[in-house]
C-alpha cells in the first residue's frame, strides 16, 4: 500500500504541476501580470501546501523535529535539486529584479532564521527554539514579501515575452490552477505518508526522515513544476517557484508553525540550517558567473552535485 501511495502520488503531483503551470502562464497573460510574480505568489503558494501541511500536523504533534528539518531539507533541495535539475534541462535566465531583490530575500529568509535559531546557543544553551514571538516576527517579514510582489504585480518592466503561449478564459485558468493545486496537495501528502511508512519500516530516525525524505516528498510539487516549467521553457516560473517557495517557507510556514507550537532547534540541526545559507548564497553568485543572470546547464550541475555531498553528509553525520 506504501508503494502504491507513492506511485500514485508521483502521478497526481506531474499532472497538478502541468495543470499549474498552464493556468498560471495563462493568468498571467490574461491579466497583464509578469511570469515572474505568478511564480512568486500563486505557484509558490501552492507548491509550499504539502510543507504546510505537514509542518501544521507536525507541530500540533509535537513532532518539531520533522516541522523544522522538513522546511531546512525542502529549501536546501529546492535550490541544489529542483534549480539544478531544472537548469540541466533548460539554461534559466532570470530577471534583473530578481537577481538583485527575490533571491537576496529569500537569502535574508535563511538568515533570519538562523539568528532566532541561534539566539539561546549564543545565551549558552545547548539548544534553541523558535518561540511564538519568533513566528510574528517572521510572519512580519512575509507580511513585507507581500507587499512587495504587489508592487512589482503592477510594474510593467518585470514583463517578459510571452510567446507561443495558450491563453485561456479567466475562468478555465482559475480552474487549471485549482485543479492543478488540489492534485498537487494530494500527490504530495500520498507521497510524504508513503515515504514515511517505508522509513519506518527500516528504523530511520525521525530528524532524518523530515530533512530527506518528507522534505523531497513536500518539495515534489516544487520539482514537478520548475521541471515542467523549464520544458515549456517559462524559466520565470521555473526560477520564481523555487525563490518563491523558500520564502514562503521560511517566513509563513514556519511563522504559523511555531506561533502554533514553540519549535525546539537542536544542535544537529545546524547541517541543515548551513546548507540552506550556502545554497543561497551559491544561488546569488551563480548569477554573476557564466553567462550572467542565467543559471547555465554546468552550474545545474554544481548544484545537483551539492545537493548529493548535503545527502551524503546527513546519513554519516
Amino acid at each position: 500500500m506504501s508503494v502504491l501511495l507513492l506511485i500514485v502520488g508521483f502521478v497526481l503531483v506531474i499532472k497538478g504541476a502541468d495543470f499549474l503551470v498552464d493556468g498560471g502562464s495563462s493568468l498571467a497573460k490574461k491579466l497583464h501580470i509578469s511570469d515572474l510574480v505568478v511564480g512568486l505568489t500563486v505557484v509558490a503558494f501552492g507548491t509550499s501546501l504539502p510543507e504546510l501541511s505537514v509542518n501544521i500536523t507536525a507541530s500540533m504533534n509535537g513532532s518539531s523535529e520533522i516541522a523544522i528539518t522538513n522546511i531546512l531539507g525542502s529549501n536546501t533541495a529546492n535550490i541544489l535539486l529542483i534549480l539544478g535539475i531544472s537548469a540541466i534541462v533548460f539554461p534559466l535566465t532570470v530577471t534583473h529584479g530578481t537577481v538583485y531583490k527575490e533571491i537576496p530575500f529569500s537569502l535574508l529568509a535563511a538568515l533570519v532564521l538562523a539568528v532566532m535559531a541561534g539566539d539561546k546557543i549564543i545565551d549558552g544553551k545547548i539548544t534553541s527554539e523558535l518561540s511564538r514571538i519568533d513566528g510574528l516576527i517572521l510572519l512580519a517579514f512575509f507580511v513585507i514579501f507581500i507587499y512587495y510582489t504587489a508592487g512589482i504585480a503592477q510594474d510593467t518592466s518585470t514583463m517578459t515575452e510571452q510567446v507561443n503561449k495558450n491563453i485561456y478564459s479567466l475562468k478555465k485558468s482559475a480552474t487549471l490552477i485549482t485543479t492543478g493545486l488540489i492534485l498537487l496537495v494530494f500527490g504530495g501528502n500520498w507521497i510524504v505518508s508513503g515515504a514515511i511508512d517505508i522509513a519506518h519500516y527500516f528504523n530511520i530516525s525521525e530528524s532524518v526522515i523530515g530533512a530527506t525524505i518528507v522534505a523531497v516528498g513536500t518539495s515534489i510539487p516544487e520539482l514537478a513544476t520548475s521541471v515542467v516549467a523549464a520544458f515549456k521553457k517559462n524559466p520565470e516560473i521555473a526560477v520564481g517557484n523555487v525563490v518563491g517557495s523558500n520564502i514562503f517557507n521560511i517566513f509563513f510556514i514556519l511563522g504559523i508553525s511555531s506561533v502554533i507550537k514553540p519549535l525546539p532547534i537542536h544542535s544537529s540541526d545546524i547541517l541543515h540550517f548551513a546548507a540552506v545559507i550556502i545554497a543561497s548564497m551559491f544561488l546569488f553568485i551563480f548569477m554573476f558567473t557564466g553567462k550572467r543572470k542565467i543559471i547555465d546547464r554546468w552550474e545545474g550541475w554544481l548544484l545537483l552535485s551539492g545537493y548529493v555531498i548535503y545527502i551524503f553528509l546527513i546519513l554519516i553525520i
